[in-house]
């Protein structure tokens, strides 16, 4: 492309945009989480004891409301997020669902349990754009056990709109000894979950 060329079709992009994103060391939250029950942990990031995960920097969610088993965030996605068609990315309502709906898992969880998604289904009846105002995301647990919670999640615009609902299948696991001082990783979540399938039924052989 000659440099004629490559100003005509930059002075047709519009104006550039930034935005900052800061946010703290992540490890010192994981380490709080772990040595607090899940209730008084969602409750303390809420209040701003606890920093918040570097994600709700990234997405820009802030957390309302808790009570056992219902979490409510709020979240403000601006252009940055937007996809190819002009809409923000079906990911960020995906991550911001999953994020909600683990939350509530955590609120039921005592010290020294924690949760990681096994599945998602989402369900997008509405297009978000900037103009669609502050998103707010509730998760609720539907039912609870030792080892898998079961839960739903809603998203609703300004209005009260409904944006997108989600269920979701989240593994509850014991949280490693060295997790009350080192941040949990995916592969300690990942072997508890492989755990919890090699000790469950296996299914009949059919000849």
């Amino acid at each position: 492309m000659t440099d004629a060329a490559s100003n005509h079709v930059q002075k047709g992009w519009g104006t550039q945009k930034s935005r900052e994103i800061t946010w703290h060391d992540p490890a010192p939250t994981t380490s709080m989480g772990a040595s607090m029950a899940g209730l008084d942990f969602m409750r303390a990031i809420m209040d701003g004891q606890v920093p918040t995960p570097p994600l709700h920097s990234l997405m820009q969610i802030n957390m309302v409301s808790v009570e056992p088993g219902k979490v409510v965030f709020t979240c403000a996605p601006d252009e940055s997020t937007y996809n190819l068609t002009g809409v923000v990315h079906g990911g960020v309502i995906c991550a911001l669902l999953d994020n909600a709906v683990g939350a509530a898992v955590r609120s039921t969880l005592p010290q020294g349990k924690g949760n990681a998604s096994v599945e998602i289904k989402v369900n997008y009846l509405k297009a978000v754009q900037q103009s669609s105002g502050l998103l707010t995301a509730t998760g609720t647990v539907v039912k609870s056990g030792s080892r898998v919670a079961f839960t739903e999640g809603t998203v609703t615009d300004v209005s009260g709109a409904l944006v997108a609902t989600a269920s979701s299948t989240v593994l509850v696991f014991d949280l490693p000894n060295r997790a009350r001082t080192q941040p949990t990783t995916r592969r300690n979540q990942l072997s508890a979950l492989f755990s919890m399938r090699r000790s469950g039924p296996r299914p009949a052989r059919v000849s």
